[in-house]
């Protein structure tokens, strides 16, 4: 089976691509190495330098691979500048993405697994969030991944290319055998932040509000391993392949960890201070966000194996404390 990963030098794309050869998949890396890393690509794997932008670069890759399937994560992903500079988003995401499509089509290539978000549904109406919960991003971000989604389901309809859509909650942690040694840039997230703290490469972690109506009066999420991500990767090909039809699925823990507990832990595993203050709430945070992920159990048979807190939190640290 031979699969064109695209992004595949990123944070996600590399454990995916990990997961894939471990599972004994040919693998090619397409990426442009704007926010992926170098050490992050595999000797195995073949890696071709490239934009999701350049329609040309992207047909010669696709058209000589003979690939079975694409894994797409090549969308930028930072809502708050979604928010500022929508135009670099749509031309990106949604111009990028159609370009992936067309040269797909053109190739024969019938499936793709697409990296999606929970963004897409905006502040819970209801917890936990399952697919039936109303789509209603509240960033650009979001949008544009939506947008993607309808893509594909177009593509489905007219050129007969499958899809599976992942709706990521939390991505954390980092492979348990040390394999990807390439850190996030500039991270957004809680727990490299967190880790940047503790390695001493930043000053301190901003809570943004202690009195949310929470245990701990801090935010909760549901944080869900890289490693079990890229598990689903795999087995969406497999299904895809199998001649399952096109899903759209939530990955998640299903369990909420706040703020709070994550930074507790963290200190413990760490055994460092991780100085803390708390700031005043973000507009537009939603106090608790925890996924259903029922559907990608039944359709796929996937489960949460490295998403408890202690794992999460051991396998981040020992990639900043090697540094």
């Amino acid at each position: 089976m031979n699969v064109l990963v695209i992004g595949g030098a990123g944070y996600i794309g590399s454990h995916v691509c990990r997961m894939l050869l471990d599972s004994g998949y040919a693998v090619t890396v397409y990426d442009n190495l704007s926010s992926g890393c170098e050490e992050n690509l595999f000797p195995e794997a073949a890696f071709v330098r490239g934009d999701i932008l350049d329609a040309s670069a992207l047909s010669a890759a696709t058209a000589g691979g003979n690939f079975d399937a694409i894994v797409h994560l090549a969308a930028l992903k930072a809502a708050g500048e979604s928010m500022i500079q929508p135009e670099k988003y749509s031309v990106n995401n949604i111009t990028g993405t159609i370009n992936i499509l067309n040269c797909a089509a053109a190739a024969g290539i019938g499936i793709i697994v697409f990296s999606s978000t929970a963004a897409v549904y905006g502040a819970p109406n209801y917890l936990p969030m399952d697919e039936k919960h109303p789509l209603n991003p509240e960033n650009y971000y979001g949008f544009t991944k939506l947008e993607i989604e309808r893509l594909l389901g177009w593509y489905d309809k007219l050129r007969g290319i499958r899809y599976a859509a992942l709706r990521y909650f939390n991505a954390a942690g980092y492979d348990a055998a040390g394999r990807i040694r390439g850190l996030e840039r500039n991270p957004a997230n809680l727990l490299p932040i967190i880790m940047e703290v503790a390695a001493g490469t930043r000053e301190k972690l901003e809570i943004f509000g202690d009195d949310w109506a929470t245990p701990d009066g801090t935010c909760i999420r549901d944080y869900v391993h890289v490693t079990d991500l890229a598990r689903a990767h795999t087995l969406s090909i497999e299904r895809l392949m199998g001649g399952g039809k096109s899903l759209i699925l939530n990955l998640g823990s299903e369990t909420g960890i706040s703020v709070k507990s994550m930074l507790e832990t963290a200190r413990k595993v760490t055994g460092k201070e991780i100085p803390a203050v708390v700031a005043p709430r973000r507009v537009g945070d939603p106090e608790r966000v925890v996924a259903s992920a029922s559907k990608a159990k039944d359709k796929l048979g996937w489960k949460t194996k490295n998403s408890d807190v202690e794992t999460l939190i051991n396998s981040t640290w020992r990639m900043y404390n090697e540094r």
